[in-house]
Order: C-alpha cells, then sequence, then structure tokens
C-alpha cells in the first residue's frame, strides 16, 4: 500500500507540501528478512501500485525540483516506530524522484480504507503540479538544500567572487550508491515449487551401462543408477573391475559377484583385490546409512571373513593403499596414517613401551565423513574462539519468563556456541533468546528440521519471519539470504532439532557462517538422531565443548508426565482424565490394523474431537503386516478410497514427499498432469515429476518414528505388533510417544517387550570421531 510519513493521516497538511514529488514506485518497501514470505501485508506490491507508478512517472517527467535534504539517504525501509519524513533526490537530468515512503497508518482506519485514501492524496497533489507547471517558475525560487547551495556556487564562480577551486579543497565523500525502488509489480500467487531432481547421466552413457550389464545378466533397470553413481565412463569400469556395481544403491555382494563371474569367469576369485575393495567400501557405505561415519577394523575384518575372504587384514591394508578408505587411530596425536598399525607393534617396534596402555582404537572411515569431521570440529572451534565474550545482555536476561530461559541468554552473551537441551516445553527458551537478540537489535534466527517445527518456533516467537527450516536456509529459499562473502546473514543462530543434524549438513552450515557468529545447538538428547550419517548433538554434549544449559521446563499434562518418564528408563501409569493417554490391548497384527483404522477414523474424532486429518499413525517399520505400508493401505481404504490413478494416488490422499534422504515432507494430493504430481504441502504447492513420483512420494497416514521426529500433531496412534518387539529401544519410544500435542493412543501388542526397551539404558549405536576431534587440543 502506498505510506503516508509518520503521525500523518490522509489530508493532512504534510500532504499538501508541494516540494515532493510522491512516486509511489518508492512508498513501496524492498522486501527484508522480517517481510520475507507475506504476500498482500503491508508493503506489497499490487495492480493498482503499479498503475500509479505508471501515471507519476508520466507526470513527473520534465519537472525540476529538488527534495529534503538527507531524508532515506541510507537505503533503509523503515516501519511505522522508526519513520523518517519523505525526502527525494536531484537526477542528472532534473527529473525528481522520490527516495522512499514510509510506513504508517492512521489508527482509525483500516488497510483497505488507508491504501483508497493515500492513492486520491496521490492523485491530488499529482493534479497540483499539473497545474503549476502551467505557470512560470522563477529560476531557483523552489530550489534547497544541497541544489541550493549548487546553483550559489555556479553563480559564485561565474560572477568572479570566488575561483572554482575554492569549492574542490575539501572535497565531500562521495555519497553511496542509491539502490533503485523496486519497479512496482501485481501481486502473483507463488509458483508451485518444483521438487529437485537428480541430474540424470547422457543416455548414451545409459545405454553403454545397460549393453554391459545385459553381458553379464544384470537387470537392465539398473542401468540408470549405474550411470549416475560411476559417471560417463561408467560401462568402461564396469567391465574393468564389475564389482563397482556395488556403488549402486540396493546392489548386494553376491549380485555383484554373480556380474563379475559372468563378465570374468574363471579369473573371477573371492580374493580378488577388485572385490576385497569394493566390499570394504561397500561396508562402510552401508554402515554410513546406520548413522556410522566410521568402523572399527576388527568388525571390518570379520564382516569380510564372512563373505569368503581368506586374509580379511591384507584386503583392508590394500583397500587403504587404493584410497577407497581413510585409517585414523584415536588418541594419537597422527590421526590419519596410511595403513593400519600391526598388532603388538607401534610405530617404532617397540611394542613393551605400550605396556599398561589403553589399546589404541583403529578406524576406517569413507573420506566424505571424514573431511566433514574435521572441517565440523574446525568450525565449532573457529566459533567458539571468534566471538565476543563481553557482551552485555543483562536486561533481556532479567525479562525472561523463566530461570532457564535466563541462564540461556547469559550464555550465549559470552560463548559462541552452546548446547541447549529439554524436552518439547524447553522449546520456549531458545524462542525467548532469539526474541530478546532481535530485541537488542541482533541479527537472529531459528533453525529446524521440519515444516510444523518452523510453525511452531514462529508462534512461540510472535515473527513468521524469525524461523526457518534448515534445508531451506542453506539452499538460500529462506531466511536472510547471503553476505558478499557467501556467509549466512546472521549474528545468532539457534537450531532446534539438533539431534536431527547429521555430521554434512553440519559441516556445511558451520562453514555458512562468518567468524563472530553465535551458534545453539538445542534439542532433546532423548529422541532418535539423524538419517544420515554422525551423530552431532550428542558428540557436541560429550566432549564438552561448549557450555550445556539444561532446561528446568517440564513437558505439561499426562502425556508429558509418560515422556518424561521413559527418558530416564521408567514405564509409569498416568493419570488421564481427559483421555489424554489410552492403551489398546491387541491379540496379533492384524486386530492391530483394524483397530488402528478404527482410532483414526472414528474413536478419536468423537470421543477426543481431533479430526482424522489432525491424528498421525506411528509404527516401528516400514514392511511387516502392520508396518507403514499395510497401515497405509487399510487407511486409504476408510478415509479416502480410490484407484490410485496418478501413480497410485489419488486426490486427497495424505503422503509424505521426501525430496533428499532424512528430510520428510507432509502433504496432501491435489491433482496431476503432464508436469507430475501436485501437492499441497502445508499451503506450499509442490510438484513431484513424474519419474520421481514412485521413489520419493509414500502415503502419509502412518510414518515412521524416524519419519516422524522433529513433528507433533494433535493426536498420535502408536502401533506397536508382537512382530515389532526387536525394533524397539528407549529413544525410538520416547520419539513416538511425545509426538501428540493433545492425544496419545498406543495400540499395545508387544507384552513384556515395551517396558524391557524402556528399562534398557541407551547405547552409544554409533562410531564417529567428532567426540574424538573435539576434544583434542588445538594446534
Amino acid at each position: 500500500m502506498t505510506a503516508l510519513p509518520r503521525g500523518e493521516t490522509p489530508g493532512s497538511p504534510a500532504a499538501d507540501d508541494d516540494s515532493v514529488v510522491a512516486d509511489p514506485s518508492a512508498a513501496v518497501p524492498a522486501p527484508s528478512s522480517e517481510d520475507e514470505g507475506h504476500d498482500g501485508g503491508e508493503g506489497s506490491t499490487t495492480a493498482d501500485d503499479a498503475a500509479d507508478a505508471a501515471e507519476t512517472e508520466d507526470d513527473a517527467s520534465g519537472t525540476e525540483e529538488a527534495a529534503e535534504d538527507g531524508a532515506g539517504s541510507d537505503g533503509m525501509t523503515y516501519t511505522d516506530e522508526a519513520a523518517d519524513d519523505t525526502g527525494g533526490t536531484t537526477d542528472t537530468d532534473g527529473t525528481a524522484a522520490a527516495d522512499g515512503a514510509v510506513d504508517a497508518a492512521a489508527a482509525p482506519l483500516s488497510e483497505a480504507e488507508a491504501e483508497l485514501a493515500a492513492q486520491r492524496e496521490l492523485r491530488e497533489r499529482i493534479e497540483k503540479r499539473k497545474a503549476e507547471k502551467e505557470g512560470p517558475i522563477a529560476a531557483g525560487a523552489k530550489l534547497s538544500g544541497q541544489a541550493a547551495d549548487l546553483l550559489a556556487a555556479v553563480r559564485a564562480v561565474e560572477s568572479g567572487e570566488k575561483p572554482a577551486a575554492a569549492f574542490f579543497d575539501s572535497p565531500a565523500p562521495a555519497a553511496a550508491p542509491r539502490r533503485a525502488a523496486p519497479t512496482p509489480a501485481p501481486v502473483r500467487p507463488r509458483a508451485p515449487e518444483q521438487a529437485p531432481a537428480p541430474q540424470g547421466a547422457s543416455p548414451e552413457a545409459v545405454a553403454a551401462v545397460a549393453a554391459v550389464l545385459a553381458e553379464g545378466g544384470a537387470p537392465g533397470a539398473l542401468a540408470g543408477p549405474a550411470a549416475e553413481a560411476l559417471g560417463a565412463q561408467a560401462a568402461d569400469a564396469l567391465r574393468e573391475d564389475p564389482w563397482k556395481l556395488l556403488a549402486v544403491p540396493g546392489v548386494r555382494p553376491e549380485q555383484a559377484d554373480g556380474f563379475a563371474r559372468a563378465m570374468l569367469g574363471t579369473e573371477c576369485g573371492p580374493d580378488d583385490e577388485r572385490r576385497t575393495a569394493a566390499l570394504v567400501g561397500w561396508l562402510l557405505e552401508r554402515a554410513a546409512l546406520q548413522g556410522h561415519t566410521a568402523l572399527d577394523t576388527t568388525a571390518v575384518r570379520a564382516a569380510l571373513a564372512e563373505r569368503s575372504v581368506t586374509d580379511p587384514e591384507s584386503a583392508v591394508q590394500h583397500a587403504v593403499a587404493e584410497g577407497v578408505v581413510l585409517v585414523f587411530q584415536d588418541g594419537q596425536d597422527d590421526q590419519e596414517s596410511e595403513a593400519p598399525a600391526e598388532p603388538g607393534e607401534d610405530a617404532d617396534g617397540n611394542a613393551e613401551d605400550r605396556a599398561g596402555q589403553e589399546p589404541v582404537q583403529v578406524l576406517l572411515g569413507l573420506d566424505r565423513y571424514a573431511l566433514a569431521e574435521e572441517s565440523l570440529a574446525d568450525g565449532l572451534a573457529r566459533l567458539v574462539n571468534a566471538c565476543e565474550k563481553d557482551a552485555d545482555w543483562t536486561e533481556p536476561a532479567s525479562a525472561a519468563g523463566s530461570p532457564s530461559a535466563a541462564e540461556l541468554i547469559r550464555a550465549v552473551a559470552a560463548h559462541g556456541l552452546v548446547a541447549h537441551t529439554g524436552g518439547e516445553a524447553a522449546r520456549a527458551e531458545p524462542a525467548a533468546l532469539i526474541t530478546a537478540a532481535r530485541g537488542l537489535g541482533l541479527r537472529a534466527l531459528g533453525a529446524v528440521h521440519s515444516v510444523d517445527g518452523r510453525r511452531r518456533l514462529a508462534e512461540a516467537t510472535g515473527d513468521p519471519s524469525a524461523a526457518v527450516t534448515l534445508a531451506g536456509l542453506l539452499c538460500g529459499a529462506e531466511g536472510p539470504g547471503r553476505d558478499e562473502e557467501g556467509a549466512i546473514a546472521v549474528d545468532l543462530l539457534v537450531v532446534l532439532d539438533a539431534p536431527q543434524l547429521d555430521v554434512e549438513t553440519a559441516a556445511i552450515l558451520v562453514e555458512s557462517l562468518a567468524d563472530g557468529t553465535r551458534l545453539v545447538l538445542s534439542g532433546d538428547p532423548g529422541v532418535l538422531g539423524s538419517a544420515g550419517a554422525g551423530r552431532v548433538f550428542a558428540d557436541v554434549l560429550n566432549a564438552r565443548a561448549c557450555p550445556q544449559i539444561v532446561s528446568r521446563t517440564p513437558d505439561p499434562g499426562p502425556i508429558g508426565e509418560l515422556v518424561s518418564g521413559i527418558g530416564i528408563g521408567e514405564l509409569n501409569q498416568v493419570a488421564a482424565p481427559g483421555k489424554e493417554v489410552v492403551i489398546v490391548p491387541v491379540r496379533d497384527a492384524g486386530e492391530a490394523v483394524h483397530r488402528t483404522v478404527q482410532l483414526v477414523a472414528d474413536s478419536v474424532p468423537r470421543a477426543i474431537g481431533v479430526p482424522s486429518a489432525d491424528t498421525q499413525v506411528i509404527t516401528v517399520g516400514h514392511g511387516g503386516s502392520a508396518g507403514t505400508r499395510a497401515l497405509n493401505a487399510a487407511l486409504k481404504q476408510r478415509l479416502n478410497p480410490g484407484p490410485g490413478r496418478f501413480g497410485g494416488f489419488d486426490p486427497g490422499d495424505r503422503v509424505v514427499h521426501v525430496p533428499a534422504p532424512g528430510r520428510t515432507v507432509p502433504g496432501v494430493v491435489v491433482s496431476a498432469d503432464a508436469e507430475g504430481l501436485h501437492l499441497d504441502c502445508a499451503g506450499t504447492e509442490v510438484v513431484v515429476p513424474q519419474e520421481r513420483v514412485e521413489s520419493s512420494v509414500r502415503h502419509g497416514w502412518a510414518l515412521s518414528a524416524h519419519q516422524a521426529a522433529g513433528m507433533r500433531w494433535p493426536a498420535v496412534v502408536v502401533v506397536l505388533p508382537g512382530d515389532a518387539a526387536q525394533g524397539l529401544s528407549r529413544s525410538w519410544v520416547y520419539t513416538a510417544f511425545s509426538r501428540g500435542e493433545r492425544h496419545l493412543s498406543v495400540v499395545h501388542g508387544v507384552d513384556q517387550a515395551l517396558q524391557r526397551a524402556v528399562a534398557q539404558p541407551p547405547a552409544q549405536d554409533r562410531t564417529t570421531r567428532l567426540r574424538t576431534l573435539l576434544e583434542a587440543p588445538a594446534g
């Protein structure tokens, strides 16, 4: 809308000031980090603004006016709380243009009324300008400020009163280049986001690989993935080394061995160095899918022996020599060496010197994860050392809403890296920190794992621009963008859902932060870890690399009480007068599916008041008689039956889109056409190309606990069939049970296995090197 100077209303005397030509294009504020994502709000461009701008440009051409000196010279967009008077600059051709208008509106007027009144005032000033142009203008009569000074200087030089050099003895500093006002344009609905698709290999490369695969009897469907994994020369690489087929996701050693036998014949053997090297790499890749960034050499040798390798030690040394994997010795100054040390012998061959010492753990790792962990450790150390340590945040800490929030604010004021732990209720504390930092004038931002987390953080801070998803921040789709050096333009970044950070994402994030930026890692250490490799949050906590603020804010209600007990290994009965927690016993998987559908479609909406669309089912895995596939099929049949004419989906189907491993975006199918499958993901339209639908879209009435991490729903139904007992752990139960905000139903068919899983202490189930790197002395 067209804005007026602070404190003025349409028709006020200032609106009749004929010393300023108001350009509607300057009255449209440039988008700022606080305004991004708000369409149609105050300051947004409308079709009427564009028409007014065109009219003003035509009417203002040829005028010779000077603006008030100094207004808007810093190029900032002001709000009604910090507005300045409207001003303008004189162009070289004498055309007057407004610097920018400030946002202010009279309280009694609605936004629409203020818009119409401002447009009327603008047109009146334009008509007045037209009338004034008909009469003569005395030369210099209406000039003021810098323009008047320039005119006086010209006349002084022409009359001989002063030499021209007198005006260049002390030149004024050059004014900063002014940014042109954005051209008004009609507001358009946000274009659908195109789901990212991996760049495929060329058709020629795929065809060549398909020919090689046909020779070896391998499925032709592997041609595309093999060409993408191995590059343009994939066909030649497979002929030379058939075991490189293991680089294709989903291919197992038995399949690669069969392909190699068909290609090599009698030359093929279990101890072929090409085979053993490929097996070592495959073992490390498979371990990464389970969260490990490295493996102990003992475990690798045992796995090689199980796959008929007669000399696992030599196989490991060969893989290291070929650069397939890197080797690390924890506790040694040289973290990396060219080969594992021989058992019982140190670098000097004196085993006696090691008497009484703990054995050194020798780890193998892929270079991508090794580099990520080292880069992350260096980056965190940089943030710790580069931060201003004596900042005074006493006032916002005193005004904090809780002692834990105040403690967090004080810790962040004095340190560049801070860890914060707590449950769902404790998320209010980093929200308070963000609000306090913004009140101090800092560029503070919160990054979360999911769109749902972004919504909850925006509600907690009261400012939607303060919350972004981590993926959106890193790709530039959300947040303030990057500065001239490529760093994210923030002074304080709070990462919530920190347990979901994998090591590669964390390394990229920390590398994107400038020196002096404060980083807070906040999350619940009891939930499941990241989908990708690494355990960043746990390693930072265990290494004690920074101050740790433990929230004292408990999760409220019966669900909070139940989850808090699970966190310390106790599965307690809780009082639930409002049916906040309900246990539904079942005998088998078939009954579990039946009762789950009944709960979602009927019982929860009727008894709790939560509709089916806001109720989420969580189960242990995707397969099995009561996994996500079986449950989704049953729930679709009940809630949205249809033939699945769009690749198995119908309009109205509840789905999840997985644009990248570890990212789960809930949505609803809208339609499908030649472009692909159209989804509504929390108000954002996403188009998934046809070739990506099968691999990246799944029905979403039922999810696994890993997929549900970082999100919450009003009601949750957790399904525990009898065959799920082996997949239970304390962290799994903690994560699944804590996803419900108002109601939790547990379809219980695992007898005492649930109690045992909760009572069992959580184990360090991932092998990583980050903790060692963080604990290592600097230098």
